[in-house]
């Protein structure tokens, strides 16, 4: 294939512009998006924190509970506690379901964390919610699936909330309006025996 000249290149992007422009003018709703980030490759805890600071960054207030994380220290918490006034950030889990053993236990960690998340949802001061691994929570039945879809349903109109975990119900991705499937290609853990690490997994 003969390659452009900067003249052709030029064209091309000038045509691929207009075209950009005429679909960016199109889109006039705005409004708080149901995102939900799903798959079994990591990093869907770390996209939806990207979301937090970028929230942050724009002066929202936020809310994070955490339903399996808090047994760590995390440095995603050490961060967002520098921000008191806008990020309210709430380890309120007990560790993985393999290391508590316990399922009455988990449904009553779980039950209390999901009040927190239903708290912030209803409250218009929050403009960002994120429910960091409630799939988990859900595909244990720790929670009823019916009564979370009704409260994420009647959220405030501009209020963003974002759940994360694996399996998420396929009732939770119809409702979303937005949903990534994280899909893992490759991991050190599984491949070289790399154990979790600062900065990478927490």
């Amino acid at each position: 294939m003969k390659p452009r000249t900067d003249a052709e290149h030029q064209e091309k992007m000038k045509k691929l512009k207009t075209a950009q422009d005429r679909k960016i003018a199109s889109k006039t709703v705005e409004k708080g998006l149901l995102i939900v980030h799903t798959g079994t490759g990591k990093g869907k805890t770390s996209a939806a924190l990207g979301m937090v600071v970028r929230a942050i960054g724009h002066g929202m207030k936020v809310g994070v509970i955490q339903f399996v994380k808090g047994a760590m220290a995390t440095g995603e918490k050490a961060v967002f506690d520098r921000f008191p006034d806008l990020v309210e950030f709430k380890p309120m889990g007990e560790g993985f379901t393999w290391d508590t053993q316990d399922r009455a236990r988990d449904i009553a960690v779980a039950r209390e964390a999901w009040e927190e998340v239903k708290r912030m949802i209803a409250d218009p001061s929050y403009r960002m919610v994120v429910a960091d691994e409630l799939n988990i929570v859900l595909r244990y039945e720790y929670l009823p699936l019916d009564e979370v879809l009704e409260v994420l349903a009647a959220k405030p109109v501009m209020t963003h909330v974002i759940v994360t975990g694996r399996n998420a119900p396929p009732a939770l991705i119809e409702a979303a309006d937005l949903v990534t499937d994280m899909t893992q290609v490759k991991h050190p853990f599984r491949e070289q025996n790399v154990k979790a690490q600062p900065g990478i997994e927490f």
